[in-house]
């Protein structure tokens, strides 16, 4: 089983920090998903962002006035799961949920696709929400 410490969020501060914090076999699992992401969204430039790797960056500003920047896509190594925030949304909602019963054997939550490994991932459709995101983000349909 994993280790409770297998990441330290507050003292990664680069992206080879996040993945040199994260024990192994969870690495080489986010690695696989650093890798997919970064090819089927090229245009979604990978950076270190909120104790997570971004892919990409928008402009929100919230229904309560907040604003700030955000990752398109992000990806996260948790105590309990890998986690991969998909921040796009249409009229029909968030891309994430919209895909959950093709993704195969995860949870999903508004924007948040979590899963134990990448063997319980349907990635065929994991990698058409990932061109989808990027397709929606040029078009400018990001969430918040």
């Amino acid at each position: 089983m994993f280790n409770m410490n297998m990441f330290k969020p507050s003292e990664a501060k680069t992206v080879e920090e996040y993945f040199s914090m994260i024990e192994q076999p969870r690495r080489d699992e986010v690695e696989k998903i650093d890798e997919l992401i970064r090819k089927n969204a090229p245009e979604l430039k990978r950076h270190f962002s909120y104790n997570m790797l971004g892919y990409g960056t928008f402009h929100y500003k919230s229904r309560s006035g907040r604003e700030g920047d955000w990752p398109v896509i992000a990806l996260a190594s948790q105590k309990n799961y890998i986690s991969v925030y998909i921040c796009v949304a249409d009229e029909n909602g968030y891309l994430a949920e919209q895909s959950k019963d093709k993704l195969g054997k995860v949870s999903v939550g508004k924007s948040c696709i979590r899963f134990k490994k990448i063997a319980d991932v349907d990635t065929k459709e994991l990698v058409n929400v990932i061109k989808e995101s990027q397709a929606w983000f040029k078009a400018g349909k990001t969430a918040f």
